[in-house]
């Protein structure tokens, strides 16, 4: 099984790595945990040679997360605006992530300060794909609500078609 929760040391990244899949949120907090809900559909029908983790809270990891790969794809919630369960992808691969498109944070440092981040210390990947799923409710302790629900296949889908084209 690839799918992993917590940190990776640098020595368990295998030698040869060219994409990881990162689920980013707290499964906690309603939708925020969409990210580790599509991750965790997708895991099973990837090829082992693709990473598929989630993360929660603190994204300082995401270096480790990326060391060593070419592509990123990053699956996280988006703030509400009126459509949840919209899939919105982004390609980061030259710009920057639109701040609302993102919580403000339950991550303490969040995906688009890691960006920028691993971007300045030359460690980002050379492809970060963001797949941003519309959120409505981010309660603590609440479930992912019924339209994200009906969003995870959708993104999972969506993103193995797009794993596929690159192989």
């Amino acid at each position: 099984m690839h799918f992993l929760l917590g940190a990776f040391p640098e020595t368990d990244c295998p030698s040869g790595l060219t994409t990881v899949v990162i689920g980013i949120g707290n499964p906690d907090r309603g939708d925020d945990g969409v990210g580790a809900a599509v991750a965790r559909l997708l895991a099973p029908r990837l090829p082992p040679e693709i990473r598929v983790s989630a993360r929660a809270g603190d994204l300082t990891s995401l270096l480790y997360d990326w060391a060593g790969a070419d592509n990123a794809i990053c699956i996280d919630a988006s703030e509400p605006a009126g459509s949840p369960g919209r899939i919105r992808r982004l390609d980061l691969a030259h710009d920057s992530l639109p701040a609302e498109l993102l919580p403000t944070s339950s991550h303490g440092f969040g995906l688009a300060e890691m960006v920028v981040l691993a971007r300045t210390l030359g460690q980002a990947p050379t492809s970060i794909i963001v797949y941003a799923i519309e959120g409505l409710c981010f309660d603590p302790g609440a479930a992912l609500s019924p339209p994200v629900i009906a969003s995870v296949a959708t993104a999972a889908d969506l993103i193995a078609s797009e794993l596929r084209a690159l192989s």
